[in-house]
């Protein structure tokens, strides 16, 4: 369930007992109902936890909340006829200090899941309300906010349809200004100048845009707007833009703006009267005292002090909320500050911020009226279709005054209008009120101190109008008058005698078909005649393309295309499927406008073959192949840079094509995109219509594969108009981002394996909702989302062109901006990267084997033998004067082999040696080799250690024999393994024998003699030669015991010795 924020000032439960109204104006108090039910009531809250500088933070609204539910619950006034249990549910709609747009409709969520509200009070940060206001639509759930002031919820019944808003809101604000401009006759232009930081909730645009579209759409002026930056010029900039577009100019931002504009306008001479500028400061921030100012004296700096802009300001008027003046307001005011401070530990002031708490709690007190009615009426609680109606149109006196609804919800706003009412003083003064419900301007006061006593013109005569005729005053002279008559002739002549040369041109250009290739003239051979482009021995890609990743039989070089030579040159040809082609005038001319353009991101059309059968296409080749092939090959590590380089070299060939004779591609898809040896992105297959075949008849792969770009309703009707065309290509073009975005392919849809045949009818289908590609904000950026979006709509109209792809791309990209030059050296920047990349990598991977080669190596020979081979190096075999050698199996293997199974067998010797191996580690020995259950090791090779090596066999022996006894046989643990063990010493030879499979053998009577020890030994024991015992009594540490005179194979009698241990004495060394 979803966590409840605490909430301190707010009762969890309130029990509302409000008194009905009694005959003869008396009060009585309510009863409980008959049953004793008591109906419920859930209020939903999402507003800002803490930051008290949002006018609708909780600190701030929730006091507001408690002041109306008490009063109601006094029964001031009477609105709900019977006991209601009211629960009060707060989420936050605040991140890190900010209005966030994703934690508000999560919590909203939440809320309807956990709590199911009957009404939603908040947002009032306009993203987190446009949210929550769409998904409280669809819940059909009222949504009560005294913030949300952006014009776009205006528009109730596509998106808001549930929003009530009983506070003020910018489209009220602009309705405010229009009365101001049809009362001083202002009706041609003004000018808008705010700040615009696109982090938080942007409240100075929100502001200014009511504004904007009530003068723009409802007024018919020219409105001309500009976005005021320290970083980009600042207030000179802002200066010289106000002096070039208007005299009613409206700014909004910080107090600091206005003083910086304002003084430089007065330097300009911008406040002489012939300009006005209205100060938009809805909540008189600019008004009241502070430490940079005294009240009522937005003009200064410094409190007591004049700036020297008190007579700037003269021009300066500010439009602020009207405060409320009635009792009421001011004791909520009072209590307000209290409960902020006792409940919050918040110290508020008195300030118009506190308006928008008045809002919402005349909201609470509206919502309480409807629904007292709608319950009086047999209707539901749930019912929020008739209760959203029931508020439309509405008044009532509020904390806040008269509160009057609207037929769209929202409430009529007024506003003051403040000027300075004394010129000496500087302090500002109400000048106007505006009434929203009369919807009228009330003059209080003085007059407006105009300096000029009137107000300025938004339109003087021949300064912003230049073009206007009657601007120019000098009079022509009849000579002047026959000069301009003369000169027209001459101009008209030549420009007639330049037509009819043109036309004749024309007709000799199409007549000499300078575009035609002779069959002959192409020259096709093997690729070493001219490696250094490419060859011709390939295919065409199965995609359709005439580009396609290949390569040549000899593996040698990469090629992009069917190619051929052509004066020298490599061009790329593709063949038409047409037995003959009919040359046409319109045929002609298609030919001629392709060879007219010339365009860096156009391939080149170098002319065509018409000679049958060989009817072909020759353009410029570009080596690096399609787009589609770069993008697949995994090997090309594409960084956003240049990603968006790719898709801007599009849109530039594109917005070229459109603007073109040509007009449109028609087939734009990745494979028709090819990239050159400067990796400059280059767009093909346009043009000649005439020259290319539909293939709409085939049901193939290939066929369905070629259209996964295809816009929907060029599926449909298969050719449109040149617009409609655009509009395709625009459609087209939004795959492609796609593809280049994930780098999965075309038409990439996550989670779905559906053939292109599948896709292709579902786009042809146009069936809500429209299927279209995937879109992953992780891998790529929302306006990149965005822009994907739009140019995949179903509706063309809505596709925007490459003009302003352009625009839009160029917005959001950074790297856009950069120089041709600079753009080209991070390309080859970026190539030389990825192929230092590629060679790490492989260099890294022959490392880690040429590693696995020498431990293999190192398993298999000594580490000195091995060394010297890895150097080239022959081994030669070598011989030495005294080693020892040790020999064991196991006694009775060949029975215990016969009873089990060969897996049983493996798997014995295998888990036998892995712990002889372990073992033999500790000590200075070399094992030889294994055959069958023969262990064979040695001591003293190939690195000689004196006489060491019977110690270090002995002692090997003695831990074997050790680990032999407590060694368990898993197919058989019951059953102990006898190791018969025998030691020799000796000299030996050792060397590497053989080409295929090389093994480090030992050569001598030492070996077999060692194998003799072994085959006459007895299970358990350690059978040691009278050689070895006479080195051994070197130590004096070993115990021995005689056994006797042993005959041997081969080797008659021979005196032997039972090893029994070695005894632990620390004084022998």
């Amino acid at each position: 369930m979803a966590p409840r924020l605490p909430v301190p000032l707010l009762p969890v439960l309130l029990l509302l007992v409000p008194a009905a109204a009694a005959g003869g104006g008396g009060r009585q108090r309510a009863t409980t109902p008959v049953d004793g039910t008591v109906a419920n009531l859930t209020v939903a809250v999402v507003l800002p936890e803490r930051n008290v500088s949002y006018a609708w933070a909780w600190p701030r609204v929730g006091p507001a909340l408690s002041l109306a539910l008490e009063a109601l619950e006094r029964g001031e006034p009477p609105l709900l006829p019977r006991p209601f249990s009211v629960r009060v549910e707060f989420m936050s709609s605040e991140l890190e200090g900010a209005c966030s747009e994703y934690v508000a409709p999560l919590n909203a969520v939440d809320l309807k899941l956990y709590h199911d509200p009957d009404v939603l009070f908040g947002p009032g940060c306009v993203y987190p309300a446009a949210s929550v206001g769409r998904f409280a639509s669809h819940w059909r759930l009222p949504l009560i906010t005294g913030g949300a002031v952006a014009a776009g919820f205006s528009r109730k019944r596509e998106h808001y349809s549930t929003t009530v808003r009983t506070g003020p809101s910018a489209p009220k604000l602009g309705v405010f200004v229009s009365h101001l401009h049809a009362h001083f006759n202002w009706s041609a232009r003004a000018v808008l100048l705010y700040v615009d930081r696109k982090t938080d909730d942007r409240p100075y645009y929100f502001t200014v845009e009511g504004v904007y579209q009530e003068l723009q759409d409802g007024s018919n002026l020219t409105v001309r707007h500009h976005i005021y930056s320290p970083d980009e010029g600042g207030p000179d900039t802002a200066v010289h833009f106000i002096k070039a577009n208007g005299r009613v100019v409206y700014l909004c931002g910080p107090p600091e703006m206005l003083r910086q504009i304002m003084q430089l306008a007065q330097r300009e001479n911008l406040t002489n009267g012939d300009y006005v500028f209205f100060y938009l400061d809805v909540f008189g921030e600019s008004l009241r005292g502070d430490s940079s100012h005294d009240p009522f004296k937005p003009w200064q700096q410094s409190p007591g002090q004049d700036s020297g802009l008190r007579e700037a300001f003269r021009m300066v008027l500010v439009i602020t909320y009207y405060e409320p003046q009635n009792p009421e307001y001011q004791h909520f005011q009072t209590q307000l500050i209290l409960r902020a401070k006792q409940n919050f530990g918040v110290q508020l002031n008195y300030s118009l911020m506190n308006l928008v708490a008045g809002c919402f709690y005349d909201g609470m007190l509206l919502y309480a009226m409807v629904l007292n009615e709608t319950l009086q009426e047999g209707g539901s609680k749930k019912n929020a279709t008739h209760i959203i109606e029931k508020m439309r149109d509405r008044k009532f006196q509020g904390v806040t005054g008269l509160v009057s609804m609207d037929s769209n919800n929202d409430r009529d706003t007024d506003f003051n209008l403040w000027a300075m009412g004394d010129p000496e003083s500087g302090q500002y003064e109400v000048v106007g009120h505006y009434s929203g419900v009369e919807k009228q301007i009330h003059w209080l006061g003085r007059p407006i101190p105009w300096v000029k006593g009137a107000p300025p013109l938004d339109n003087p005569p021949c300064v912003f109008d230049v073009d206007d005729p009657s601007c120019d005053k000098t009079p022509l002279s009849m000579l002047a008058i026959v000069a301009l008559g003369t000169g027209l002739t001459f101009v008209m002549f030549g420009i007639s005698s330049f037509l009819i040369f043109r036309k004749l041109m024309l007709e000799k250009e199409l007549a000499s078909m300078l575009w035609r290739i002779r069959w002959d003239e192409l020259q096709f051979g093997s690729p070493e005649r001219y490696h250094k482009a490419a060859g011709s021995r390939l295919t065409l890609s199965l995609r359709g393309s005439s580009y396609g990743s290949l390569m040549t039989t000899h593996g040698k070089y990469q090629i992009f295309a069917n190619t051929g030579h052509f004066k020298g040159n490599v061009v790329a040809i593709k063949h038409i499927n047409k037995k003959r082609i009919e040359l046409t005038r319109q045929v002609l001319f298609e030919l001629k406008h392709m060879r007219d353009i010339q365009f860096n991101h156009l391939t080149r059309f170098i002319g065509a073959c018409i000679d049958p059968p060989n009817i072909c296409i020759v353009t410029e080749y570009c080596p690096r192949g399609s787009l589609q092939d770069v993008l697949e090959n995994e090997s090309i590590n594409l960084d956003w840079m240049f990603r968006y380089s790719l898709i801007n070299d599009i849109i530039k060939g594109m917005a070229f094509l459109h603007n073109s004779i040509i007009g449109h591609h028609g087939s734009l898809k990745s494979s028709n995109c090819v990239v050159d040896s400067r990796f400059v992105l280059k767009i093909t297959d346009y043009g000649l219509a005439s020259f290319r075949t539909p293939c709409d008849g085939e049901d193939t792969h290939a066929l369905y594969a070629k259209k996964l770009w295809t816009a929907p309703e060029l599926l449909q009707k298969g050719r449109l108009p040149t617009p409609g065309m655009q509009k395709a290509d625009v459609y087209s073009f939004g795959i492609i981002v796609q593809e280049v975005a994930l780098r999965n392919g075309p038409f990439y849809i996550e989670g779905m394996d559906l053939s292109p045949k599948e896709i292709v009818q579902k786009v042809r289908n146009s069936q809500k909702p429209f299927f279209r590609p995937s879109i992953d904000i992780g891998v790529h950026s929302e306006e990149l989302a965005v822009l994907m979006e739009r140019c995949w709509a179903q509706e063309p109209a809505e596709r925007p062109d490459f003009g302003q792809i352009k625009i839009f791309i160029r917005r959001f990209n950074k790297e856009g901006s950069t120089s041709i030059l600079d753009n080209l050296l991070s390309r080859m920047e970026q190539y030389a990267n990825n192929l230092e990349k590629l060679v790490e990598e492989r260099t890294q991977a022959y490392l880690e084997e040429k590693r696995k080669a020498e431990n293999l190596l190192y398993q298999i020979l000594p580490h000195s033998v091995a060394e010297q081979l890895k150097r080239g190096e022959t081994v030669r075999a070598e011989a030495f004067d005294s080693v020892t050698i040790y020999f064991s199996d196991i006694v009775g293997f060949t029975a215990l082999s016969a009873e089990s199974t060969p897996m049983q067998v493996v798997t014995l010797l295998n888990d036998l040696y892995t712990c002889f191996d372990a073992i033999i580690d500790n000590f200075d020995v070399y094992k030889v080799e294994t055959i069958g259950d023969a262990y064979m090791v040695v001591s003293g090779l190939p690195v000689r250690n004196g006489k060491l090596h019977a110690r270090e066999i002995v002692r090997m022996a003695l831990a074997l024999l050790e680990a032999v006894k407590t060694f368990k046989i898993r197919h058989r643990p019951n059953d102990q393994l006898c190791l018969r063990i025998g030691i020799h010493t000796g000299p030996v030879c050792a060397g590497v024998v053989g080409l295929k499979m090389p093994r480090y053998c030992l050569f001598g009577d030492t070996v077999n003699t060692a194998s003799r020890m072994e085959s006459n030994g007895q299970a358990l024991k350690i059978h040691v030669s009278s050689a070895t015992k006479e080195v051994l009594d070197e130590f004096g540490c070993f115990e021995l015991e005689l056994r006797g005179d042993v005959e041997m194979k081969g080797k008659g009698k021979m005196r032997t010795y039972w090893l029994l241990g070695e005894r632990k004495d620390p004084k022998v060394i």
